[in-house]
């Protein structure tokens, strides 16, 4: 970490520390990249030094569920065929079921893809990449499980349909606690399973159970869910239901956008009240807690970039070491293994 004056920077470095104003408010955050349009900002507003510390090249080892040109194309597609729909003339929708059959066969054509650990960032809301990525969780989950393809391909279709219903309404729901709506939004949001299962009830091509899936995913094992508040719940809407919460939760569907590890902490805590427990289980097996890229402090004060996971232990990843404990930078390409470092843990997120 070095303290730079601002009209004397001439690159980009990443902030130290906050960069705060005469009256204390918090200009840009600690770990912002310092860009030039954000210098020349600094500058205009008379801040003359900041902390910072260079942008470190992480040679990291991402493991993704589809690779990210082949996930943007199946989003495409859904969003066309999504867009396309007209309620209660859903025939065209028939099209989403080879989407899912190609998703599915696309992660199994990764090697052992059930033995690994994957990295899953947090992101921008939209209903089509969460259809997706919610289609990509499940099915691995699924076959984690052990389903027959059959079920596979059920969790599939309805991981892609199960939100149909939010194109029903006119209410927000991107980045937004629903505990903000008043009590007939509330209400009319929580329809939505109701208007997707209602537009696809007579269709022949969709099974029964996808349809019952589409309508049951926000349903909780003690009965608090909705739209149906039932207890009795499959093991199909199980790892939908679990597989869609964190994925609304890291990208803001319907509730305020997260980080990985708290939307993590909050299936572990409601395991067994909301959540099947064997299922939470089985999703944070092969789900990172700390996503590779992400900024972490250890315990022992130092700073670091996560750079891959370790198979297994979705806690414990291999990090890359980028200052000391008292925030002098780290040159040398030091990795620490938390697998190996028993004493050593990640204490917090910088970003």
């Amino acid at each position: 970490m070095k303290l730079y004056k601002t009209d004397e920077i001439d690159r980009e470095y990443v902030l130290a520390r906050d960069v705060v104003s005469s009256n204390y408010q918090v200009l840009l955050s600690s770990g912002t990249i310092l860009k030039k349009d954000y210098l020349e900002k600094l500058i205009e507003l008379g801040i003359k030094e900041v902390y910072v510390r260079d942008i470190v090249e992480v040679s990291t080892e991402k493991m993704l569920l589809l690779k990210e040109e082949i996930g943007e194309n199946f989003r495409n597609s859904v969003k066309s065929v999504m867009e396309r729909h007209i309620y209660h003339n859903s025939n065209e929708l028939k099209e989403l079921t080879d989407t899912a059959d190609k998703i599915i066969s696309n992660i199994l054509e990764e090697d052992e893809v059930v033995q690994k650990v994957y990295d899953i960032k947090e992101r921008n809301a939209d209903i089509y990449e969460h259809s997706i990525s919610l289609c990509s969780l499940a099915t691995l989950t699924a076959l984690k499980y052990g389903l027959d393809d059959e079920a596979v391909h059920d969790i599939g279709v309805a991981c892609l349909l199960h939100d149909l219903g939010l194109r029903y309404l006119t209410i927000p729901y991107e980045n937004r606690n629903l505990q903000e709506l008043n009590e007939i939004e509330f209400i009319e949001y929580k329809k939505h399973p109701v208007y997707a299962y209602s537009s696809l009830k007579n269709e022949t091509w969709i099974s029964e159970r996808s349809k019952n899936i589409i309508l049951m995913h926000h349903e909780h094992i003690d009965g608090s869910g909705y739209p149906l508040k039932a207890t009795n719940i499959p093991v199909e809407v199980n790892i939908v239901s679990v597989c869609d919460v964190f994925d609304e939760m890291i990208c803001g569907i319907g509730c305020l956008r997260t980080k990985v590890y708290e939307a993590i902490e909050y299936l572990k805590i409601f395991k067994g009240i909301y959540y099947n427990s064997d299922v939470v289980d089985l999703f944070l097996r092969f789900t990172a807690v700390y996503p590779v890229g992400t900024h972490v402090e250890l315990n022992d004060g130092r700073t670091g970039i996560v750079a891959r996971q370790n198979a297994g232990f979705p806690e414990r990843p291999v990090i890359r070491m980028i200052e000391d404990k008292d925030g002098n930078s780290i040159n040398e390409q030091t990795l620490v293994d938390l697998l190996n470092e028993h004493s050593v843990f990640i204490k917090e997120v910088i970003y």
